[in-house]
């Protein structure tokens, strides 16, 4: 009994403590790049590993086991290479283009060459079929060439899924694919969204599925949003990790599209709950504590800061702050900065200083555009990896906030328009 009892004690151990490597061949070019590895809970993306470079190879060693999605990210490149993780070693090489970004990716193991042909078939589902089907028409069946479309199309409609077999996880995402695809979510009902979220197994959370699935369950559900997520929220029970990450996005889904009702319906429930919270619904609710009406803002430490020798946000002093949240590719930023750049100088006038926290992952694109503004801009250089989105809820771009003299938030305007109306800066 003894042994059989240590037998299984070290093959649990053995479980607990499963670790597999993701190795990658890169140009030179990446040689002295920050290489990062990301797996996923629902939408949140978690970091697993920094890669070590040697002789063009950058290796992870992941000490867990996961099963699921991950993600690449190459800094100096600004590019991503998407993989399946199985619990078992990754190899796989990439090359970049005359720009220096990732242009072909070349895996060794079949899970992920498996993944990436449904990939490319799924492009190709999206945008060559449509086009075949319709030049179709114009030839008669007699012709040859109306026989070869037809070949292409069938082969494109048709897709051989007995290769999944063997693959667990890439079976579970091909066949839940239909949940989160817009044109093919519309065709579901709220029940079926309900049913799939409850019922699925343990690779829901690490599929990139559950919160574009959620957005088409609450576009189906438009007649009756309300009661159709409460109705969710019952079916996956709220006690459960599963139940409190969907609780988690829905809330920063209602906050992303401005459903302010249902936001603070059901992070008033997140906050009554009187279980165990998981981390996911904490964060969530802690984020929303920090940038409430009322709440002093929390500080934020400068790491690239311009305009100022100031060494964060606390040490600006300033009757007012207008603290803004941007990226030089955001075209909506593009369009408002420099409306607040116009009424600068009325601002400085009033004691109101501006303070600017960039969402750009490349920190040369972020200062030749911060330089054109005069007032503070500060960046972490890890776009939406940084740290402002976990603790200033950030969810898109612009982001605006006022504050008073003691950092507590007294507004939160939409616009640079509801900015300057709120301080009457005309």
């Amino acid at each position: 009994m003894k042994k059989i009892l240590l037998a299984s004690s070290i093959l649990l151990s053995a479980y607990s403590f499963a670790q597999f490597n993701v190795k990658v061949e890169i140009p030179s070019y990446l040689s002295d790049s920050e290489i990062y590895l990301y797996g996923f809970n629902g939408s949140k993306e978690i970091l697993y590993s920094k890669a070590k470079v040697s002789n063009n190879v950058a290796s992870f060693k992941i000490d867990k086991q996961y099963v699921g999605m991950m993600r690449a990210f190459f800094k100096k490149a600004n590019s991503s290479v998407n993989m399946v993780s199985e619990n078992k070693d990754i190899n796989f090489r990439i090359d970049l283009d005359s720009k220096n970004k990732i242009s072909n990716v070349t895996f060794q193991d079949q899970a992920n060459q498996l993944f990436s042909s449904e990939v490319e078939s799924q492009k190709k589902q999206e945008l060559i079929l449509p086009a075949l089907i319709q030049i179709k028409d114009y030839y008669k069946p007699s012709d040859q060439f109306y026989s070869s479309l037809e070949t292409e199309i069938s082969t494109l409609s048709n897709k051989d899924v007995s290769a999944y077999t063997d693959h667990p996880f890439l079976d579970f995402y091909n066949k839940n694919q239909k949940y989160s695809v817009q044109e093919k979510g519309v065709e579901l009902k709220p029940e079926d969204f309900i049913n799939f979220y409850s019922r699925s197994g343990e690779y829901l959370e690490t599929s990139t599925i559950l919160k574009p699935s959620l957005i088409n369950f609450l576009n189906v559900s438009k007649s009756n949003v309300e009661g159709n997520v409460d109705k969710l929220l019952e079916a996956v029970n709220l006690e459960t990790p599963r139940g409190q990450t969907i609780m988690s996005e829905l809330i920063e889904i209602f906050n992303t599209y401005g459903m302010d009702k249902l936001k603070d319906k059901y992070l008033s429930q997140a906050n009554n709950l009187k279980c165990t919270i998981n981390d996911r619904l904490a964060s969530t609710i802690q984020a929303n504590k920090n940038t409430e009406i009322g709440a002093k803002m929390p500080n934020n430490n400068f790491v690239n800061a311009i305009h100022t020798k100031a060494k964060s946000l606390y040490d600006i002093k300033a009757s007012k702050k207008i603290v803004v949240f941007w990226s030089s590719t955001c075209s909506h930023c593009e369009a408002e900065l420099p409306k607040l750049l116009e009424k600068y100088d009325k601002l400085k006038a009033q004691n109101i200083e501006i303070i600017g926290f960039s969402l750009d992952s490349n920190l040369d694109e972020f200062k030749n555009k911060a330089n054109i503004y005069p007032w503070v801009n500060d960046s972490e250089g890890k776009g939406w990896y940084s740290s402002y989105g976990d603790t200033y809820n950030i969810v898109a771009t612009p982001t605006y906030f006022v504050l008073d003299a003691d950092n507590k938030i007294i507004s939160k305007p939409n616009h640079v328009g509801d900015v300057l109306d709120y301080l009457k800066v005309n």
